[in-house]
């Protein structure tokens, strides 16, 4: 899940926006007045949206941006001046005064794109090596020669197998083959 932490100096304006993302159904893993904090937050996170203001209580916002994991974006609330000046990298910013409506909307966007890229991460994670894919084609093949099964059925196997041994397929097609090869 991707978490928002909230930091602003003021506690109050921090838990204002808290109360605004919350009404409007997102989730809000912190609410923090320090950088030290935020950071304590997020590293209980895998991911996540830092919304806070141009200067903290400890720290300027290009420091704490700094100290984030890289898998950490930030909303920068703050007059044009202070951020339309150097682009940071995985900061983007919000005039004050803030409208709402952009608050919400951006948020939404950076939420669509981080659940996007991690998607498409975990798809990525999922393409097997030309030799793992092989190795589990001469399992398949085995099973279906030997036991008469469909390519399916083989398939459905392999998968079952795995998941009760707690191995992945690749183990688990290459035990098969040790198997069935004696």
């Amino acid at each position: 899940m991707i978490g928002i932490i909230v930091v602003f100096p003021s506690r109050e304006n921090a838990a204002n926006i808290r109360n605004l993302l919350v009404r409007y159904g997102m989730t809000v893993s912190g609410v923090c007045t320090t950088g030290a904090q935020a950071m304590n937050h997020a590293d209980a996170l895998d991911e996540g949206i830092v919304v806070c203001g141009y200067k903290l209580k400890d720290m300027m916002y290009t420091e704490l941006r700094e100290y984030l994991p890289e898998n950490f974006e930030m909303l920068l609330v703050a007059s044009r001046d202070k951020w339309s000046d150097g682009e940071v990298c995985g900061v983007m910013g919000l005039p004050m005064p803030i409208k709402v409506q952009d608050l919400i909307g951006t948020l939404e966007m950076m939420l669509t794109d981080m659940e996007r890229r991690r998607k498409k991460r975990k798809q990525e994670k999922k393409k097997r090596s030309p030799k793992d894919q092989e190795l589990i084609r001469h399992a398949k093949e085995l099973l279906m020669e030997r036991n008469h099964m469909s390519e399916e059925e083989a398939h459905r196997y392999l998968q079952k197998s795995s998941m009760e041994s707690g191995t992945n397929i690749v183990e688990t097609a290459e035990m098969v083959l040790s198997m069935m090869s004696k």
